[in-house]
């Protein structure tokens, strides 16, 4: 895959809102894979993460990639509101 295609969908991805933060863990091979499970399953219950990516080496040792969606908020102070002292009534 060349670096223009790629270039060209990434950034049709990210116009469609798929800007992400992304999250690596590091969890040796003593860690039990319930104790990993339970750690995943807390990020993603507590902290809206995702499993994006596991890698397993192989000394044991696993590479876990979480990621969540990023949220922009707008500011809605630079909106002008009309003056309630302005308007007539009578």
């Amino acid at each position: 895959m060349s670096g223009g295609v790629a270039g060209r969908t990434r950034s049709g991805w990210v116009a469609q809102g798929g800007e992400y933060e992304y999250r690596v863990l590091r969890l040796p091979s003593t860690t039990s894979g319930g104790d990993a499970r339970r750690l995943l399953t807390e990020q993603a219950e507590y902290g809206r993460w995702e499993l994006a990516r596991t890698r397993l080496f192989a000394g044991g040792e696993r590479k876990v990639w979480l990621r969540r969606k990023i949220i922009r908020v707008r500011s809605t102070l630079g909106y002008a509101s009309p003056d309630p002292a302005s308007t007539d009534l009578v």
